[in-house]
């Protein structure tokens, strides 16, 4: 049985959501949600984000900054359940992102790269079809095509 949301888990979600209106942030969502598609090889992610470029620090900071939130929720510093009812684009990022983090782990010689933005993204989905069986497959379609 999961934990009761307290005043404090609502006060974190709440902080994360004003930090992804900072406006450097906002900028590399912006790019990410407009730019960020099907990428499964690094030939394809250097195209779309060399390295040394703006996009390519766009694209870290949007997996990174979920990858954090994530890892709140999976260490249990923040109520899984609020978290997830308004977390939509961690899920969005994951399905996005998720064809080339494991090159990239590959490339990094690092399997944690990434590691709680893919067990929230789990988790999520796990938690979407719980409650609205096959609620997840039309987000991933509208996400993904």
């Amino acid at each position: 049985m999961p934990q009761t949301a307290t005043a404090a888990d609502a006060e974190v979600v709440m902080r994360l959501y004003d930090l992804r209106r900072e406006e450097k942030l906002r900028k590399a969502r912006n790019w990410f949600f407009a730019h960020f598609k099907a990428i499964k090889s690094t030939e394809e992610f250097l195209k779309v984000a060399p390295y040394g470029s703006e996009e390519n620090a766009y694209f870290r900071m949007v997996v990174s900054y979920w990858d954090m939130a994530a890892g709140f929720v999976n260490s249990g510093a923040v109520n899984q359940d609020l978290f997830f009812r308004s977390s939509n684009e961690l899920l969005f990022v994951w399905l996005r992102a998720s064809d080339i983090i494991p090159e990239m782990r590959r490339t990094r010689n690092n399997p944690l790269a990434f590691a709680d933005l893919e067990e929230a993204a789990m988790a999520m989905v796990d938690w979407i079809e719980a409650r609205a069986p096959g609620a997840y497959e039309g987000f991933r379609k509208m996400v993904v095509g």
